[in-house]
């Protein structure tokens, strides 16, 4: 079980990276909060006929995979978080390079484990030593000019923050519910939200929308509907904290799907941020050693 919800998270990570083409190419016709609008709304209805069709085939009896008003909750509760992320790490990358961005948004890797403290989960030593790999791959790969703090790096900082929050929001939830209805909620919950500060802030036309239809769809129904459900199941009964070093290998993706699609170079400096991440992964996940009439410990 731990090994497929590994499998699911790096999909997840995969499907992200991936879409970062997709990200990018959205905004040349619409503002953050109506491309993440839109984008979150495709992923809700995306995610009803799935919902349908598992019903279907599963065939749960009421009550199952916990009662409505949990269900309610922590759709409510991850959109909010969703919402509010994403948006102030899409208004941040409006003011910051892409370099610095990754480096910032991948701060989530340290702040889950931190927070995780406080609500009283357990961290291993070996997940803390592959946080700290992973921040200096991530240092790597992600930084290439001389550091600064400027107004799009604490936008991004925010949003890192509060992703961490979203990962710890849905590590609680997970378990008590149905993974890809909260998912469907808390789509909803964050597409409706951004339409708010969309007719507020930005001029969101018909014919952008169209023109960014091929970025909407992907990142829409892949990046939200397929990689985000993943998450949900996939944290089910997983440390956060690993979660969160699987999750950040989306860093890694991107720069190869750069490579790969856009004909970009992979630079040596780029390359041992890779390594140093996908070493970081593999000792996250490692098995503690077991002691006399003990049960191995899960990180």
């Amino acid at each position: 079980m731990r090994r497929k919800n590994a499998c699911m998270l790096f999909l997840t990570a995969f499907i992200w990276g991936t879409a970062f083409v997709a990200q990018s190419v959205g905004m040349d016709y619409l503002g953050p909060f109506g491309f993440n609008g839109i984008r979150s709304l495709i992923g809700g209805v995306a995610l009803l006929p799935c919902i349908y069709i598992l019903e279907k085939i599963n065939k749960r009896t009421a009550g199952e995979e916990g009662s409505t008003k949990t269900l309610i909750a922590g759709g409510l509760c991850c959109g909010l978080a969703l919402f509010a992320a994403s948006s102030m790490q899409q208004i941040g990358i409006q003011y910051t390079t892409a370099g610095k961005a990754g480096f910032v948004t991948a701060f989530y890797i340290v702040l889950v484990p931190v927070l995780g403290m406080f609500l009283g989960k357990k961290t291993g030593w070996k997940v803390w030593l592959a946080v700290a790999m992973a921040l200096a791959g991530l240092y790597f790969l992600c930084i290439t000019e001389s550091f600064s703090v400027g107004r799009g790096d604490i936008y991004v900082f925010i949003g890192s923050l509060l992703f961490a929050v979203h990962i710890l929001i849905i590590d609680y939830f997970a378990p008590r519910t149905d993974g890809v209805k909260m998912s469907c909620i808390q789509f909803f919950v964050a597409g409706i939200l951004s339409m708010f500060p969309m007719a507020a802030f930005e001029t969101t036309t018909v014919e952008g929308a169209l023109r960014s239809w091929g970025p909407l769809l992907y990142a829409g129904v892949l990046s939200c509907g397929v990689a985000y459900t993943l998450q949900i199941i996939g944290q089910k009964n997983m440390n956060p904290t690993v979660a969160s070093l699987i999750l950040s290998l989306e860093s890694c993706i991107s720069v190869l799907a750069g490579w790969v699609i856009l004909g970009e170079r992979l630079s040596v400096r780029e390359g041992l941020g890779c390594v140093l991440m996908f070493a970081a992964i593999i000792l996250a996940q490692l098995p503690e050693k077991m002691g006399k009439n003990r049960q191995p410990s899960t990180l």
